[in-house]
């Protein structure tokens, strides 16, 4: 059975083997020339602003600036890059079970001794361990890409695409999308509809953790600062800030999405004082939620085991499925 396995998708193991050498010639020189820039730059000491005298600070947004106008094109390569999970569900997973039946050659395999229980064990185990294997290597490979990118971003890795990307979520998100497409293929039993099925759950699910889920993985955490002076705090950079707003003394909500930030007694262009345009009396303050960037591998760890129950939960009933295929 294992051999017969491997003899069935050793074509696409090869396909998908040179896809994945192909990837990283084009990736493995973007990569090292985001690192030679940013070494250039000197932007490894830019990660800490508190150090910074005031000239350093200034030089060190230029760098930033200079380093984000070079490679902000790259995330439309970031966003092609978050499909590759559900391109190995499409091709790996929807096909598994859908061809046998839509072929017919299912009920030669089950006439020869091998049972329908053990046929799903071993063909969903074996494709289940490469599809692993690719998704660890994918993960560690998009994670050394990144890194430039998200050091010098704000947002840092809990950046929503760069997040998708990297750390160990890509296991999940390549078992979820391979299982999906098996247990597609046991209900409507034809390629074609399985993938479509497939593509459509994938972005589904994904979007709803994504929109839905992640942000309260965790309780978010808030904090202030005045609109006159100092700024934005210090440990800000790297956080996954999911609202800003401007509040008055008392609390009350003035102003959502935005932020006023004005050195000390700075004035409008009319003269008047600082956010008076917006109503705001004495005491007015920036408030901002949030999540810390500390939170990352904590995040990337709920995230997978999402993913994974529901790869389980998937070939579970894929297996229940296969035993009544007629």
């Amino acid at each position: 059975m294992i051999w017969l396995t491997w003899r069935q998708h050793r074509k696409l193991a090869f396909y998908t083997l040179l896809g994945f050498l192909v990837l990283a010639a084009v990736l493995v020189p973007i990569g090292l020339s985001m690192r030679h820039t940013f070494a250039d730059l000197g932007l490894a000491g830019c990660l800490r602003p508190s150090e910074l005298s005031d000239a350093a600070a200034q030089t060190c947004d230029v760098g930033l600036r200079r380093f984000s106008d070079r490679y902000d094109s790259l995330n439309l390569v970031a966003v092609l890059l978050i499909t590759l999970p559900v391109l190995v569900g499409l091709f790996w997973g929807a096909p598994l079970v859908a061809r046998e039946v839509e072929q017919g050659t299912h009920r030669f395999v089950w006439t020869q001794g091998i049972g329908r229980t053990r046929w799903a064990l071993v063909k969903f185990g074996l494709v289940g361990g490469a599809v692993v294997l690719l998704a660890v290597g994918y993960g560690l490979g998009m994670s050394w890409w990144v890194e430039p990118l998200t050091r010098a971003a704000h947002e840092g890795r809990l950046g929503v695409i760069v997040f998708d990307l990297q750390g160990i979520v890509p296991i999940g998100y390549t078992l979820f999308a391979v299982a999906l497409g098996i247990f597609a293929g046991t209900v409507f039993k034809r390629m074609l509809p399985a993938m479509g099925i497939t593509l459509a759950g994938y972005i589904g699910v994904r979007a709803a953790v994504e929109m839905l889920a992640r942000p309260h993985y965790q309780p978010a955490k808030t904090q202030t600062f005045p609109i006159e002076g100092g700024g934005i705090p210090e440990g800000d950079r790297g956080n996954w800030v999911l609202a800003v707003g401007i509040r008055d003394a008392d609390g009350t909500m003035v102003a959502e999405n935005t932020r006023i930030q004005c050195p000390p007694g700075g004035k409008g262009p009319d003269g008047r004082a600082c956010g008076a345009d917006l109503g705001l009396g004495p005491g007015a303050y920036n408030w901002e939620l949030y999540q810390p960037a500390d939170r990352f591998w904590l995040f990337q760890s709920i995230e997978t085991g999402i993913f994974v129950a529901l790869a389980a939960l998937l070939l579970y009933l894929a297996v229940r499925r296969v035993r009544r295929i007629a």
